[in-house]
This record gives structure tokens, C-alpha cells and sequence, in this order.
């Protein structure tokens, strides 16, 4: 039955609800007439201490005007911090937001005169590359660096592919990466998102043109307005090129140095050319192969890796990753060398994290660790895990394969808009083997990158004494912040020397350059 009371009284709390976030609607009793509760002096307040409300039914509207006014800027201040939660708030919030912006003033363009270029159209596309990382500060554009990303960014200028007035910013062409790769890293497949001018049907031709040898791109595709390289990549693979002599026992003579030599009396030898060439011979046992395999396949599934990254901003709640897959490779011999590949396959990785899952395994293999290390590790406390060289460590490719399956039920015929690397397969393993193989041996061959590593564990083992054979963590592993043992005090003072050490010979170096100058 129809009320104009139960009508009213509606309104009345509808109209406390719009301008306050916790009401408490007047209550009307029995007695109470339609005057009584919408009475412009109520005999409640609301709970937070606003004013007091008047109300009418003929206009609710500039009652809630009012009202907004008494509150003053309180509420103005809630509604702009916090969105609202439904459907309908979410609109206004957007209704409000356009409405501010059509308030501001326009951006002033720059004048377009006769002598500028007629705009040619842009379109997304996902870039597909490979490089070697060799002489490269990293991926990502620095100033005053050689990077990758600047190396690509002149030739897509230089071959039309991104206009004169976007080349001093990537951001005007949406530009992004769909992993980072550090300084020396290498990516036998990478993939980069922009807006790219593409009429040209000789414009990848022409990129390549104007890129040095050791960048190639390998094609583009068309993709979605929408499309991010970034975070539309479900997952990256990795791989990990490792001369198998790193498994070979632990030297006794530096095992007797690390024990008789004080911390800053102990050197890292250069190994001589004849036990150089003892460890290029070296072919590892099945045993020691089969062990790497099963303690790479201890990492897949969801695990807590903080152990595996930097401590810094490394908390329980961010550190968890799940890995989809971690083999070894059957060996293969390289210039005389056995090597063996690693390939991860992963969501996303944490700096660091892969060359310190590496690490982890090489000296476990060494000290004959139980494979409950690894587990351990997940569950227990901070240590040092040493990170292996990131020499052999290079971008296999990333996968779209969520994207892929979605732009193949869309299409009828959508081979040509996936983001993959299969058609290119022949030339990247060709580019692998040249430039990133031949990189990395070379590499080691020249400087004993690897050697150096693994002796240095030797010679300093004191961060690394939970690697052992009972499988245990002792308390002088543990790295606790606000308290120091006496191995991190020494290893930093060994750094500093080290560092001044390096500046001082180049400042002698500048000086000497400097003068034939002169």
C-alpha cells in the first residue's frame, strides 16, 4: 500500500547517506508525523560531528548543497583520496575527472610549418630482436651510455621507422621492453613494444641496415592498440651457458690458504696456462651431471627466493616466484671445452636471481651439499648465496602465449599477429652460435672469468659455510641487518681497497693521457 511517510522517510536517509559516509537515519515512531521527520532541526546529529542537516522534500538537492558547504573541505578531501568502490561511484569519479580536465587549458601544440614532413601513420607493433650484450651498458637507454635500447632507437629514427619529432623521447612512441637485461647480458630473443611507422615495406630491412652486426631485428608483428611487451608477457627463459670444469673438486692449495692466511693476506692466483688447459679437459662424470639436474629441478613450483636476490626492499610478501621448468643439457664441446646449457623458464625473476640459482647448485656440486639445502634455503633465514658470473647468462626469448591464444580466437587467420619467435628459429640459432656462443667463450678463454669465480669461493669460504655436507646453516652464515661478523667487515674493507685501488691507477692513466696530449 502506497505511504507517502514510508516515501519520505526514504528520502530522508538517502539524503543522509549523500553527505555523510557513516549516516544514522532519524527513526520515526508511531506517534511521529511526516513533519517530524523531515523537520529542518532534527533532534540527532551525525555521529562524525557535522552540522546540522536541513532537509525538504520539494528540493532535496540544494540541501545537500548546503550541506556539502557546512562540511567544508572534509569530505572534498575523502572523495579525491579514496575512489569509491561500486559500479556506479566509479562512474562519477570518472564523470568528474573529465569534467576537470575539460576546465584546464589545451596544450600548446607546435605550429606545423610548410617545411615540416606530412605525419605518416603509426601502428603497434611487437618488435622481435636478438643481440649480444658484449660492449653494452645493459638494455635499457642511459645517458652517456652504450646501451641496446639507444643503439635501436638511432636506426629506427635513421630508417623512417620512428618520426624526427619523436626520436628525443620513447615514451612518445609508447616504447617498452619486454625484459631488462644487465650490463654484458646477451638475448638470442627479445621483444619490444612501440607505435612504429611501417608503410615502408623495406623498413626492417632498413633497421637492420643502419644497426651494428651484433643487434638484429628479426621481424615485427601487428598487435592490439592496448598491447604492452611488458606486462602481457606471461613468462621469460633464460639460459645459462656453464663450462663444466666449475664442478670439478675444490684445489687443496687454496683450501690451505683460505685456512693459514689472514682475510686480507689471501690472493686469487691466475691459473697458469697447463692447469688451464687440466680444466678444459675436464669431462664431468654422469653422477655429477645427474646431480645439477636435480638440484635445478628443486627450484620449480612457487618457492620464497629472497635468498636468491638483493636484500635491499626483498621482503617474504614480494619474493615469491613461480618456475615453470629448470633443465641441463646434455654437454657439448666448445673449442676444446665441455659446456653444458641451462635453461629456466619463469613467470619474472628478481635481480640476480638466476646467476645466484646457478651459483648455489656449482657449489653444492663441489662440496657434495644434500639437495635439503635448497629447501632450507626457501624456508630459513638471509645468507650470502654466491652469483655465479652473468657472462653466461642470456635471454632465450619471452612468451605471449595468453596473448596469442586470444588474438587466435579473434581471428580467422591470426598467424601473422602472434608474438613468436618459430618463424625465425633457423636465423637466431645461427646468430646464437656466432656472436653470443663465440662471445662468451671467447670471453672466457681470454680473461678465466669462470676460473676466477669459483676460486675466489675457495679462497674466501666464509660467506659460504652453509654449503656442506650435512646440510645445516650455521649462525655465522647468517646475515642479520644491524649486526656484522667479522668476514663482512673484512670482505667490505677488501672492497674499498680495491675500489681506490682502481681509481687511483685511472686518475694516473688520465694524467698520462693527458700529457702526451699536451
Amino acid at each position: 500500500m502506497f505511504s507517502f511517510r514510508s516515501v519520505a522517510t526514504k528520502l530522508a536517509r538517502s539524503v543522509l547517506s549523500a553527505v555523510s559516509p557513516k549516516p544514522k537515519a532519524p527513526t520515526p515512531t508511531n506517534s511521529s508525523s511526516m513533519a517530524d521527520t523531515l523537520s529542518p532541526e532534527p533532534k540527532s546529529q551525525e555521529a562524525n560531528g557535522a552540522s546540522k542537516i536541513s532537509t525538504t522534500v520539494d528540493n532535496p538537492s540544494d540541501n545537500v548543497s548546503a550541506t556539502s558547504k557546512q562540511n567544508g573541505s572534509k569530505n572534498q578531501v575523502q572523495r579525491n583520496r579514496v575512489r569509491a568502490q561500486t559500479t556506479k561511484d566509479r562512474r562519477e569519479y570518472a564523470k568528474r575527472k573529465r569534467q576537470e580536465r575539460s576546465q584546464e587549458e589545451p596544450r600548446e601544440r607546435k605550429p606545423r610549418t610548410d617545411t615540416d614532413e606530412p605525419r605518416k601513420p603509426k601502428r603497434k607493433v611487437a618488435l622481435l630482436l636478438g643481440f649480444c650484450g658484449t660492449g653494452f651498458q645493459g638494455m635499457q637507454v642511459n645517458p652517456n651510455a652504450r646501451t641496446i635500447e639507444g643503439e635501436l632507437f638511432k636506426a629506427l629514427v635513421k630508417a623512417g621507422a620512428v618520426s624526427e619529432e619523436n626520436a628525443d623521447d620513447q615514451s612518445k612512441v609508447q616504447f617498452q621492453r619486454a625484459a631488462r637485461t644487465d650490463k654484458g647480458v646477451h638475448a638470442a630473443g627479445q621483444v619490444v613494444s612501440l607505435k612504429m611507422i611501417i608503410e615502408d615495406p623495406e623498413v626492417l630491412s632498413k633497421i637492420n641496415e643502419y644497426l651494428p652486426e651484433q643487434i638484429r631485428a628479426w621481424g615485427f608483428v601487428r598487435v592490439i592498440r592496448s598491447f604492452n611487451s611488458k606486462t602481457m608477457c606471461d613468462s621469460r627463459i633464460y639460459e645459462y651457458l656453464l663450462p663444466t670444469y666449475v664442478l670439478m673438486d675444490p684445489s687443496e692449495a687454496n683450501k690451505e690458504m683460505a685456512r693459514s692466511l689472514g682475510f686480507s693476506e689471501r690472493r686469487v692466483r691466475e691459473s697458469s696456462a697447463e692447469d688451464m688447459a687440466v680444466k678444459r679437459a675436464y669431462r664431468a662424470p654422469q653422477e655429477r651431471l645427474q646431480f645439477v639436474r636435480d638440484a635445478l629441478a628443486k627450484y620449480v613450483g612457487t618457492h620464497d627466493f629472497r635468498n636468491f636476490t638483493v636484500t635491499r626492499g626483498c621482503t617474504e610478501s614480494n619474493s615469491k616466484r613461480f618456475i615453470h621448468s629448470f633443465t641441463a643439457s646434455d654437454p657439448m664441446i666448445i673449442r676444446g671445452g665441455e659446456w653444458i646449457s641451462l635453461k629456466v623458464k619463469g613467470q619474472s625473476f628478481m635481480l640476480h636471481q638466476i646467476r645466484k640459482m646457478v651459483g648455489l647448485v656449482v657449489l653444492m656440486a663441489r662440496a657434495g651439499a644434500p639437495l635439503s639445502l635448497i629447501d632450507a634455503l626457501f624456508n630459513g633465514p638471509r645468507v650470502n648465496v654466491p652469483k655465479a658470473p652473468g657472462l653466461g647468462l642470456l635471454l632465450e626469448q619471452p612468451v605471449f602465449d595468453s596473448y596469442n591464444r586470444k588474438a587466435a580466437s579473434q581471428r580467422k587467420d591470426a598467424s601473422s599477429d602472434l608474438v613468436t619467435f618459430e618463424p625465425y628459429l633457423k636465423e637466431i640459432e645461427g646468430f646464437k652460435q656466432k656472436y653470443i656462443y663465440d662471445a662468451i667463450v671467447d670471453t672466457e678463454m681470454a680473461d678465466g672469468v669462470f676460473d676466477w669465480w669459483v676460486q675466489s669461493t675457495e679462497v674466501y669460504p666464509e660467506p659460504f659455510t652453509f654449503v656442506n655436507t650435512e646440510g645445516t646453516i650455521p649462525d655465522d652464515a647468517v646475515v642479520t641487518p644491524g649486526r656484522e661478523h667479522a668476514w663482512q667487515v673484512q670482505m667490505r674493507e677488501m672492497h674499498a681497497a680495491e675500489k681506490a685501488k682502481n681509481q687511483a691507477s685511472e686518475s694516473s692513466d688520465d694524467e698520462e693521457q693527458s700529457a702526451k696530449e699536451d
